[in-house]
């Protein structure tokens, strides 16, 4: 069975809304909620678990003030997970659907913010990584870095993992990206479009040509696989410089939210496995299409 270690740096209390119908300037009255355990890598936790039970454990800051609603949540899902505690609360997002027109609006809140000196809380979630590093297949880092951790966390993470001969998959952005591709190779980078034009300082929109192109490119420059998902669109993924698209799997959805972290999932148990291109998009794409049929984000059950 192969093993996985999820590092999840913004952890998320998510709590999803359900509407007949949702009308913006007016009063809205769901038909029920749910709360879950989320954030990312947690997302792509969740189905890394669903495709093979114990494969997984994720390793995530929480707010002290509400640590034990986010651990209970996850417990339900079966996930198992270490963590450090910061001051003040774990964030809460929200997504709202609207079953009228099946549309999905999410909700994104901000990373809490404090004055207190965490050095040593980041010290010990690394610590806690370095230790299981061993044990597993593949790392999937996923998310953005609240404030409170300095720049170089998430670029020592990847490098630890390369260090141990781990299969990388690298979802996040910006600068905390371009840290780590200074620092060391992911295996995979799974980014979006937007994400790959802006880190990367392409112009906000390139012809398909032209985005091939640059995927291509930067695939040759860092001798790995970058895989561009493009929503509705066909994702385009290049490995050394060896271009793949693959479509899309139509579904009428019901929760669009965690798709890109349910893809990101089925791509990297794939990989570990076969370390096939074509097979780790299809799988990847099966698993977007599961999760977008259900309520739960991060799900493919």
């Amino acid at each position: 069975m192969a093993k996985f270690i999820c590092v999840c740096l913004s952890s998320t209390i998510q709590r999803t809304v359900s509407f007949k119908n949702l009308e913006l300037e007016n009063v809205n009255r769901s038909t029920h909620y749910r709360q879950d355990a989320s954030g990312k890598a947690i997302n792509s936790a969740r189905d890394l678990n669903q495709l093979e039970k114990g494969s997984v454990k994720c390793f995530c800051p929480l707010g002290e003030k509400n640590k034990d609603l986010f651990v209970e949540l996850a417990q339900n899902d079966n996930l198992e997970i270490d963590y450090v505690t910061v001051p003040g609360f774990t964030r809460e997002c929200w997504t709202l659907l609207n079953r009228l027109n099946n549309t999905t609006t999410e909700i994104v809140v901000g990373e809490p913010s404090f004055d207190d000196e965490i050095k040593d809380r980041e010290a010990k979630i690394l610590t806690l990584i370095e230790k299981n590093l061993k044990e597993v297949d593949g790392v999937l880092i996923a998310g953005s870095r609240p404030v409170y951790f300095s720049d170089g966390i998430i670029p020592y993470i990847a490098k630890m993992a390369k260090e141990n001969n781990k299969v990388l998959l690298a979802d996040y952005h910006g600068d905390d990206l371009k840290r780590t591709l200074e620092t060391c190779t992911p295996d995979i980078v799974k980014i979006n479009e937007e994400e790959f034009l802006e880190t990367f300082g392409y112009p906000s929109f390139l012809k398909e040509s032209e985005l091939k192109t640059a995927i291509i490119e930067k695939s040759l420059e860092y001798k790995n696989i970058f895989v561009v998902t493009r929503g509705p669109n066909s994702t385009m993924a290049a490995q050394n410089g060896s271009y793949e698209e693959f479509p899309i799997e139509k579904v009428v959805p019901v929760n669009t939210t965690a798709c890109g972290d349910s893809f990101s999932a089925g791509f990297l148990y794939e990989f570990v496995t076969s370390k096939k291109l074509t097979d780790s998009l299809a799988k990847g794409t099966w698993c977007a299409a599961r999760n977008a049929e259900r309520e739960t984000p991060g799900t493919i059950e």
